[in-house]
């Protein structure tokens, strides 16, 4: 398995570094996300592929009276994210799981807002993970999406030749598995660097 094999599901010492390095190489791209999110002081979020957790680290902070729950699929990631996050973990005001998207382990209804930074790209049979997205979400609920890659160019085929399982996914392609999945008021937002956020209402 390639290094970059492991921004897909980190595994063993080279996933350890390579979520390490996500925390930090994510950051710009997570700021800018979660601009066009509004959240509240007691929300209840859920990070899909949390990664090494510094954006549950984040968003806890911008929900003080919240709760921010993270899973993935990868137990590299899940170790990593409660570390990143003992202190708010042995508080009750998170919880990271190994699980996947594509059968979350919670209840209907659970989350104000749902988010998924840099994951997408891997995530099997977007139409069922979208169902479970909105199912998990509360009516009038958030999902969130925020990528590096749009689509838009070839240049980001250097990416999807070297990780194998990885699929750039286009604005007009998410918008149509949004709205399969019952979406509303998908929002579109691109910059000139070629990062994509979208985010959809339940």
């Amino acid at each position: 398995m390639s290094f970059f094999e492991n921004t897909r599901k980190p595994e063993g010492f080279g996933g350890k570094i390579m979520v390490a390095m996500m925390n930090i190489g994510h950051s710009a791209v997570v700021r800018w996300g979660l601009r066009f999110l509004k959240l509240t002081l007691d929300d209840k979020v859920l990070d899909c592929g949390c990664g090494g957790g510094a954006n549950i680290k984040r968003m806890l902070k911008k929900c003080p009276q919240g709760i921010v729950k993270g899973i993935d699929y990868s137990t590299v990631s899940v170790e990593k994210s409660k570390k990143v996050n003992k202190s708010a973990v042995t508080k009750g005001r998170c919880t990271v799981l190994c699980a996947s998207v594509s059968e979350l382990p919670f209840e209907s209804e659970q989350f104000d807002v749902v988010t998924a930074f840099e994951t997408i790209y891997f995530w099997p049979d977007l139409s069922q993970c979208f169902r479970e997205v909105w199912r998990v979400l509360k009516p009038g609920g958030t999902f969130l999406i925020c990528n590096e890659s749009n689509g838009d160019t070839n240049k980001d085929e250097k990416w999807t030749d070297i990780i194998d399982g990885m699929t750039i996914y286009k604005d007009t392609e998410l918008n149509v598995y949004l709205e399969q999945a019952k979406f509303q008021d998908i929002q579109i937002h691109k910059n000139k660097a070629g990062w994509l956020c979208v985010t959809a209402r339940k």
